[in-house]
């Protein structure tokens, strides 16, 4: 899954991510309301971990406006209030549950993985966009009876744009989802990728295109 976590404790959000990571997921980390709203809107994301005492912009205020924005991601505030009326204002704003600091780490994981499957995410093993089928467990791209095994960094692209098919993605935003936010990745690595990816589904016949959008970025297009 692709986890958003947002914490201003350094050594927390830090603990967080290793722990996540080292259970398969992938993360993206930010440390202020703001950033977590900018994220929000440009990221395609399974769950986010939210803070609620935050500089710039507190949790609650940042569950508020994506709610309101129409985001429907499972929220799971992280906070050391533990008082009934700091988490019913927190479930009132629109989080999915609410974990109290400090945690056990197995605690996270059957937090995050019971939210997920109430959602559906973790049940799902296919992502599909009119005639394309992407297996998460084999890793292969399906058109009809032909399919193509992707490598890592054209799985990482596929999965992002498939998850939210109707989003325009810029570079900085693939480079951070399929390389990483510390990555040295350029604008040349993402276009390298994404001519291999169109490549493939030429091979697969199939009628999704990715169209470029001259200093925008990428997005999804059927052909008639």
């Amino acid at each position: 899954m692709n986890i958003l976590i947002v914490e201003d404790e350094t050594a927390l959000a830090e603990a967080v991510e290793h722990i996540l990571r080292k259970a398969g997921h992938n993360t993206d980390r930010v440390s202020d309301g703001q950033s977590a709203l900018d994220y929000i809107r440009l990221g395609a994301y399974d769950l986010i971990l939210l803070d609620i005492m935050l500089p710039k912009l507190d949790g609650l205020s940042v569950l508020r406006q994506i709610r309101s924005e129409g985001v429907q991601t499972p929220v799971l505030m992280l906070t050391a209030r533990t008082t009934v009326p700091d988490k019913v204002a927190g479930l009132n704003a629109g989080a999915d549950d609410y974990l109290t600091k400090p945690f056990d780490p197995e605690e996270l994981l059957a937090r995050v993985g019971a939210m997920t499957r109430r959602k559906g995410a973790m049940v799902l093993n296919e992502l599909s966009f009119q005639d394309l089928a992407l297996d998460l467990n084999t890793v292969t791209l399906r058109c009809g009876q032909r399919d193509v095994q992707l490598s890592p960094k054209e799985f990482a692209l596929a999965r992002l744009m498939l998850s939210e098919p109707s989003m325009t993605y810029s570079k900085d935003l693939l480079i951070s989802r399929a390389w990483g936010l510390d990555s040295e990745a350029t604008d040349n690595n993402v276009e390298a990728y994404i001519s291999f990816l169109r490549k493939k589904l030429r091979y697969l016949g199939s009628r999704v295109t990715i169209k470029n959008l001259q200093r925008i970025g990428y997005r999804l297009e059927v052909t008639p």
